[in-house]
């Protein structure tokens, strides 16, 4: 079995979040058959264990996380790289929207996590799927 965070890929959410809750299972729906991502949520044990393992700068972001290849992202740039985990409709969008500049994408992603508790209801239970 392959450990978290170490041979395998992770996308760590806000487990109270209902956008964030959303956008695991719109992600899950739509991967590829061969895509190794877990999902954890980012107050977990292990999700921790895996945020103080990063660079001090990205350990007191309060944002999402995707480690891809043993690497680790935060806001946008992890954002847009889930879209690769996902079947080639959407992954095609990847290089689009990675020519955005990222100081504008982080903007935009500051804007929505800002509003995001107002927008979407927090889940009563955080049903990431674990594995």
């Amino acid at each position: 079995m392959k450990q978290l965070g170490v041979e395998r890929d992770v996308l760590l959410l806000d487990g109270d979040c209902g956008l964030c809750h959303r956008l695991a299972q719109f992600i899950d729906k739509r991967r590829t058959a061969d895509a190794d991502l877990a999902y954890r949520p980012i107050l977990s044990e292990d999700a921790q264990k895996l945020i103080a393992t990063f660079p001090e700068k990205q350990q007191v972001a309060d944002t999402v996380y995707i480690i891809r290849n043993g690497k680790s992202y935060i806001r946008s740039a992890a954002g847009i790289r889930a879209l690769l985990y996902m079947r080639w409709y959407w992954r095609m969008w990847f290089p689009l929207v990675w020519l955005v500049p990222l100081p504008i994408r982080d903007i935009a992603y500051a804007i929505i996590a800002k509003n995001r508790h107002r927008v979407f209801s927090k889940p009563d239970v955080c049903t990431f799927r674990i594995d």
